[in-house]
């Protein structure tokens, strides 16, 4: 499986999420983004997004003090 990486450290919202859009629309289905982020808003839109366009979150962790990564994979 191949997984794509998004970095959008620094990003305040709504830009972490409008990223991972437009990265996710070239991906081919069953492909994994994973999203390094620090933007707290994007806690709650990013699983929100992927749970409405039906993707997958299969991995969601704190990695820092204010800072996280979300493993979302793309409908088949």
């Amino acid at each position: 499986m191949r997984q794509h990486h998004l970095q959008v450290v620094g990003m305040v919202c709504p830009f972490p999420l409008v990223e991972a859009k437009k990265v996710m629309q070239d991906l081919p289905a069953g492909s994994e983004l994973v999203i390094d982020f620090d933007c707290t808003q994007a806690t709650e839109s990013l699983p929100r997004w992927a749970a409405t366009d039906g993707h997958e979150v299969t991995s969601f962790e704190q990695t820092d003090d204010a800072q996280w990564r979300i493993v979302i994979r793309k409908k088949k």
